[in-house]
């Protein structure tokens, strides 16, 4: 029997490719770019439940006030050529209607019928969103939104990472959905990655959830919606869809201590003896700061400073010495080291996979 994810999913297809077809006129000039380029964040392209429903919703609103627009319009034009100004106008008013049992129905039931019908299926998407009767199998990722980075936490495998969330895929007739608990260090942030899910909020001491079971591999980007300080704009998201054999690799090296490296021991003592312990931890040393992102596996990650730059050797080190460099009004301070100490560091950081 298939569960209530699969069937949401059949359903939510369904739905899709039944709008699409009546409102195909109206949404070409949307749709097909996204089938030409692919935009990453696009949001006519879904490829998760939460994100087709939202998708499926977003047709029939567009189709209804497109079928309104063209009624109005039409019904304009047509006022304004049958009743224009003629050169043997006599300038009396027309014949004033008032009264119209018709007319009030019309203009009473008619709209009342349409904001009913866009609520029950507005409420129809919201319910499946948000109590979608997930399997056991899900898999549970805590996340909370510090400014301006995302702190991962996958509280059943003993895993902590940062700013990029490795979730598997999911087979529509084997769901593996992930639960998506959202929570706030500071301010208020949204999470939203447009092809897997709509926008949830991450409020303060107001925990959240969502939840997405993306059908394709790949990297999918997002961002936080919710202005949130001064480097919102560069509070970004990366959400690495995996099989579940490449899923369950990464889990294993995350789960792993940090690796002890006698050659960059300086650069370690240097890190466990300033102030970078205060805000990073790093498993299996002394370091753990609660802060910051966690870096026990940081160069594991494809991106530094919540997706503001490749994680290059450059780039890290220059990351180190001068952090507004790359993410202007980031939190983290600049430690004014040397060349050699900034150097050390660097070292140390780029054992740690």
């Amino acid at each position: 029997m298939q569960s209530s994810v699969s069937k949401n999913w059949c359903v939510g297809r369904i739905l899709r490719l039944v709008l699409v077809a009546f409102a195909w006129p109206a949404t070409s000039c949307f749709a097909e770019p996204a089938r030409s380029s692919w935009s990453p964040t696009n949001i006519f392209a879904p490829n998760s439940t939460p994100a087709d429903s939202v998708f499926g919703l977003s047709i029939f609103v567009l189709t209804v006030t497109a079928v309104i627009f063209v009624i109005v319009f039409a019904l304009l034009a047509y006022a304004v050529l049958k009743f224009r100004k003629r050169a043997d106008d006599d300038g009396r008013d027309p014949p004033q209607v008032y009264g119209s049992m018709q007319v009030e129905l019309a203009w009473t039931i008619i709209p009342l019928l349409i904001v009913v019908a866009l609520f029950l299926a507005a409420a129809r998407v919201i319910a499946n969103v948000q109590r979608p009767g997930l399997p056991a199998n899900a898999i549970e990722v805590v996340a909370v939104g510090h400014q301006f980075w995302w702190e991962y936490r996958y509280p059943r495998l003993n895993v902590v990472a940062a700013n990029e969330l490795h979730v598997p895929v999911s087979d529509p007739e084997h769901p593996t959905p992930t639960l998506i608990r959202l929570l706030s260090a500071d301010t208020d942030h949204s999470f939203w990655v447009p092809r897997l899910a709509g926008k949830t909020d991450l409020i303060p001491n107001h925990p959240n959830r969502m939840w997405i079971d993306p059908h394709q591999t790949g990297v999918y980007l997002g961002q936080c919606a919710q202005y949130c300080g001064v480097q919102h704009a560069k509070m970004l998201l990366r959400v690495y869809v995996q099989s579940r054999d490449e899923f369950d690799r990464w889990i294993k090296e995350q789960a792993q201590p940090a690796r002890a490296n006698d050659a960059i021991s300086r650069g370690q003592r240097i890190f466990q003896t300033t102030a970078c312990i205060n805000c990073h931890a790093v498993a299996g040393t002394v370091a753990n700061g609660r802060f910051g992102p966690d870096l026990t596996h940081l160069m594991s990650r494809e991106t530094i400073g919540a997706g503001a730059a490749r994680n290059t050797s450059e780039n890290l080190r220059l990351w180190i010495r001068n952090p507004g460099a790359l993410k202007p009004g980031c939190l983290m301070p600049a430690m004014e080291m040397s060349d050699q100490e900034v150097d050390a560091i660097t070292a140390y950081l780029q054992t740690l996979q």
